[in-house]
Order: structure tokens, then C-alpha cells, then sequence
């Protein structure tokens, strides 16, 4: 794949991050095929891009609490 042009991207803030700016993970969704992830403290920085299946499989595992902390 090769660079995505992300001018045109939604970002969506996690629900996760918290609200004191730190630990903040936005993702577009309006890209078919592939998820872009970044950082939001730097919004210019680079993006991740994930297939959108693999995506959806994470965002499902996260939510049923499959992930455990130490």
C-alpha cells in the first residue's frame, strides 16, 4: 500500500483516552479498506494504517475485555 492522503480524514478521539491530553489514540473510519490511527498530541505525525478487518478484531477484543493489565 502506499501513502494514504489523510487531508480528507475524520479523526474520532478514543473513548479510552482520558481527558487531561495524554494517552490520546484518534482513528479515521471514512477510509475503506484500512483504519489510520494516530496520535492526537501530534496530529501531524505519522498514522498507523491497519486493514479494517484487523481493526474491527481489535476494537471487539477491547471491548469484551479480552485484555488483561498487569
Amino acid at each position: 500500500m502506499g501513502p494514504v492522503d489523510l487531508s480528507t480524514a475524520v479523526w474520532h478521539k478514543s473513548t479510552y483516552s482520558n481527558s487531561s491530553g495524554g494517552e490520546c489514540v484518534e482513528a479515521a473510519s471514512n477510509f475503506p479498506g484500512t483504519v489510520p490511527v494516530r496520535d492526537s498530541k501530534n496530529p501531524q505525525g505519522p498514522a498507523l494504517h491497519f486493514p479494517t478487518p484487523a481493526f474491527t478484531t481489535f476494537i471487539q477484543a477491547v471491548q469484551s475485555d479480552t485484555f488483561t493489565t498487569r
